[in-house]
């Protein structure tokens, strides 16, 4: 019998499709709906699709404040959170222990595109690392954020605790409070521990297994892959550090203390890629400084995260492409390593597609939201945070058309799933033993 799904993409896809559905039904329901007098709507189906859509896909997006919804619905907002965090990595490891002791020759092959050599790769383990170390780093989060919440004054400060917590490592950005973060732009503490909650859910569970491992004296040295995460996350983090620190002085930080001006800086350096909170608003920065937002939302963070983005491997892989020339067989040495030309065309290819998808993005939005008198700059940025699954905003999301919703909806969800489905094989390819002549195209 063949199996419904020739490929795990489908099996992906339905996964995420399932999980929306779901969650747009509940957000609809009146016991989501927060008690409001008569002259407020309740939240529309097209609201609450594009709600659960934001969360399961970890965007962080809104098209109305969560304070909208009940208890229950913002309860409902954080478990697809959760659920969709978790549901890249541990959805695809999950389908593995399902059939029982074998394990199909395709399908180990798509887990291991998520692991790299000296890395575990048994999928027992690999779900139980996840889920372990997804909910200690959380739960540790959770109750230093409840800690602090509640000495800022907040009220719910333990829910408010465990939602920033969640939102944050699995680099959400969704957060019941109106103004996001804004209002604790000088409260050091907050942003310090929302920063480590949002790094290192964007270093992937192979980095964090990595650095364990080593921490533990399995091995003496990191993976050359974690080497590249951890030093393109670095640099990335210092550049845009240095970068809106200047840049915002006299703009965005301008009436922040220095203090305040450093860590507003350091936060708005982390936070595009791929989290979505904001200590000030976007639209206040600068025009220079709204470009390299845009850049580091469209590289976002590591693979195998549950960030979004192109990812910083395969920013890495095109800048080294970029600066070296390969050898005969196509291979590129960096150091003591080499990469190899079929990482490389991988790379070249994801780019293209990433590339492909958020110029027709912007172009449909543009048709639908143009004529209403939307600037250029605040589509492209909409749909590159849409794309990189990142949430921040100039403030168009909420005033966005039906057909605007739907297209950004689409977005969020091409930019978290269809990417990573594309990358999976949809059919097995026949080999033929033929050789045919070179085909001769000038470039330049």
């Amino acid at each position: 019998m063949r199996p419904l799904f020739r490929s795990d993409s489908w099996y992906l896809v339905a996964f995420f499709l399932v999980l929306i559905s779901i969650g747009s039904v509940l957000l609809v329901l009146p016991v989501a709906q927060a008690s409001q007098d008569r002259t407020v709507r309740p939240v529309s189906f097209i609201d609450a699709l594009f709600m659960a859509t934001s969360a399961v896909c970890v965007t962080g997006l809104a098209t109305v404040d969560l304070g909208r919804f009940s208890s229950f619905g913002q309860t409902v907002i954080l478990l697809l959170i959760q659920f969709g965090g978790l549901g890249i990595i541990s959805f695809t490891s999950l389908l593995l222990i399902l059939p029982g002791g074998r394990i199909p020759f395709r399908r180990l092959s798509t887990i291991r595109s998520f692991y790299v050599d000296g890395v575990e790769y048994d999928p027992r383990k690999i779900l139980l690392n996840i889920i372990s170390a997804t909910l200690c780093i959380e739960a540790l989060g959770a109750v230093i954020l409840s800690l602090l919440f509640k000495k800022a004054g907040v009220a719910d400060y333990l829910f408010n605790g465990i939602f920033h917590a969640v939102s944050a490592f699995c680099n959400a950005g969704l957060s019941p409070f109106a103004d996001s973060l804004e209002r604790f732009s000088g409260n050091a503490a907050i942003l310090t521990v929302v920063i480590l909650l949002i790094i290192l859910g964007g270093l992937g569970f192979i980095v964090l297994q990595d650095v364990f491992d080593v921490i533990k004296g399995k091995h003496r040295y990191l993976n050359y892959h974690s080497r590249v995460v951890l030093l393109m996350t670095a640099a990335l983090i210092g550049i845009g550090f240095l970068f809106y620190f200047f840049m915002e002085k006299s703009a965005a930080f301008a009436r922040l203390s220095i203090n305040d001006r450093i860590m507003n800086a350091l936060f708005q350096a982390v936070t595009p890629r791929t989290a979505g909170f904001d200590t000030v608003p976007q639209a206040l920065l600068s025009q220079p400084s709204k470009v390299f937002t845009i850049i580091l939302m469209f590289i976002g963070a590591a693979p195998g995260s549950i960030a979004g983005g192109i990812k910083i491997t395969t920013f890495f892989v095109v800048i080294v492409m970029m600066t070296r020339n390969p050898d005969p067989l196509g291979d590129v040495q960096i150091g003591k390593h080499r990469i190899s030309s079929y990482t490389m065309n991988r790379a070249t290819v994801y780019l293209l597609k990433a590339v492909s998808l958020l110029l027709i993005s912007a172009l449909l939005l543009s048709l639908i939201e143009g004529p209403r008198g939307v600037a250029f700059d605040e589509i492209v940025f909409e749909v590159v945070s849409a794309f990189g699954t990142v949430g921040l905003s100039l403030g168009l999301t909420p005033h966005l058309s039906i057909a605007g919703k739907l297209v950004i909806i689409g977005i969020m969800f091409a930019g978290r799933v269809g990417l990573i489905a594309l990358s999976f094989s949809v059919v097995r390819l026949k080999k033929y033993e033929i050789t045919y002549p070179e085909g001769q195209v000038l470039l330049g």
